[in-house]
């Protein structure tokens, strides 16, 4: 049986692998036969993009699809070119004074490294428009092959609003999403193979690649050496979002019950106090909170001043009770989130379940287990998840309430026993400039959420049978 999954598993991989090298040797072929077969206009355009379609008349298409590989070939060879050639070194001449004291401006490592990146985007954007337009010209040889008639100027830019309004509209989101987003990643992934960090910062001095030093470090555990901090601050990540995650989804989840239970008065009262505690700016409640419980705070006061305690309690400088402390501190932000989720969802969960299990006599104990938790794992599986991967990447309430302290010399590169990787990385990035050790735990907490998310996403009964609870 065994033998027989993993023999039907290995298929699927050369499949998909024989998949990925079909399509690729389909586009080659397509290419070719698109020459071969297709008419002047559309051989011109393999030379001069966008060529084609204004011969044919096609003047918007045409005239677009000119102007953007212009605009992309004007960016490579006239602005692009210089930063590619230092790609491979990342400079080699830091800026400095000459013997009069007069600066003399150099290689700057940042800019070549962020423009050599856009240049590199720009080769393939060439491509990729090229591809495209020879699709667009093949579209145009099998409709005059066809008898049918081609696209005017005014149907073209008619589309734009009409059949092709999606695309229209999707154009400056995508453009957005690939400048903010997919440009900035890029950019922090090859920070990880230099030696970007405070001792080598442009324009004075240059950084370079050095490969995969930086990862091999972070897998260096002797001593207190930058792999073996990764990793508590790792262990304390993974511990606080299961307890952030799930200690919030359970008592929020018992206090939606009790508030709908009948015979509980002032329903409305209940839920109102707690729309209004979610009211409140976190920035301002957690910093007022992290003050309260500080060695002189409002708690170690009264608490002495009733001769409770004989000195003050330790909250933010012992680690145990920090991080004990921001655990619940967290329930008081996040519960109030699961009693609204959870109070709707338990409104929907079917009545004659309920009264089934009365008749056959079952406890509430039981109808807890066998029904209400059940519909709601089933329901909220992927806001589970959605939650515990927030949490790992939860910077506000850490940094506001303790800025990762209390420190410790068993801890290096700054970390402290609070830190999640996501704010020691700001830290090591704001405060020690250790931008490739930044980026390099930026890619490690990628890849920790990602297998995280695969792996309980597909192994969720809401995502592998929606329709399995009734």
């Amino acid at each position: 049986m065994e033998k027989s999954i993993a023999s039907t598993s290995q298929k699927k991989r050369k499949s998909k692998i024989g998949t990925f090298f079909g399509t690729i040797g389909s586009e080659f072929k397509e290419i070719g036969t698109t020459f071969t077969q297709g008419t002047w206009f559309t051989r011109i355009s393999y030379l001069v993009p966008g060529l084609g379609q204004i011969l044919r008349g096609q003047f918007a298409r045409g005239i677009m699809f000119l102007l953007v590989e212009a605009g992309l070939l004007f960016y490579i060879f006239g602005i692009g070119m210089p930063y590619l050639e230092d790609f491979g070194t990342l400079g080699t001449k830091g800026s400095g004074y000459n013997d009069l004291g007069v600066i003399t401006y150099g290689d700057n490592s940042f800019f070549i490294l962020l423009y050599g990146l856009l240049a590199i985007t720009a080769i393939f954007l060439v491509i990729l428009v090229w591809r495209i337009n020879l699709k667009q010209n093949k579209k145009t040889d099998d409709l005059l092959r066809q008898g049918r008639t081609v696209p005017t100027n005014m149907q073209d830019l008619h589309s734009l609003i009409d059949s092709n309004f999606d695309k229209t509209l999707l154009a400056l989101p995508v453009l957005g999403i690939f400048v903010f987003t997919v440009l900035p990643i890029i950019f922090m992934i090859c920070v990880a193979f230099t030696n970007y960090d405070m001792d080598h910062t442009p324009p004075g001095k240059l950084f370079t690649w050095v490969g995969l030093d930086n990862f091999k470090e972070i897998f260096h555990f002797g001593g207190t050496g930058f792999g073996s901090t990764f990793f508590k601050v790792l262990a304390w990540t993974l511990v606080w979002a299961f307890f952030a995650t799930f200690l919030n989804y359970f008592l929020g989840l018992a206090m939606a019950m009790l508030i709908n239970k009948k015979g509980i008065k002032f329903k409305k009262m209940w839920r109102t106090i707690l729309i209004m505690t979610i009211a409140v700016p976190q920035f301002v409640s957690l910093l007022y909170v992290g003050k309260m419980f500080a060695a002189d705070g409002l708690v170690n006061t009264y608490l002495i001043k009733w001769g409770w305690i004989s000195k003050a309690i330790p909250f933010w400088t012992n680690p145990t009770y920090a991080q004990i402390l921001i655990i619940v501190i967290n329930l008081w932000i996040g519960i109030p989130y699961l009693v609204l989720i959870a109070t709707g969802l338990l409104m929907n969960i079917p009545a004659d379940l309920y009264e089934s299990a009365k008749i056959d006599g079952a406890t509430n104990f039981q109808m807890f287990f066998k029904i209400t938790l059940p519909y709601m794992l089933f329901v909220t599986g992927p806001f589970l998840l959605t939650q515990f991967i927030g949490n790992i990447n939860n910077f506000n309430v850490i940094y506001l309430l303790t800025q990762g302290q209390p420190l410790s010399t068993k801890l290096s590169n700054n970390a402290g026993y609070t830190d999640l990787l996501v704010t020691w990385l700001y830290k090591m990035t704001v405060n020690s400039s250790n931008y490739k050790m930044a980026a390099v735990i930026g890619i490690m907490v990628f890849v920790v959420v990602a297998v995280i998310s695969l792996i309980v996403y597909n192994m969720m009964p809401s995502v592998k049978d929606e329709e399995g609870f009734q």
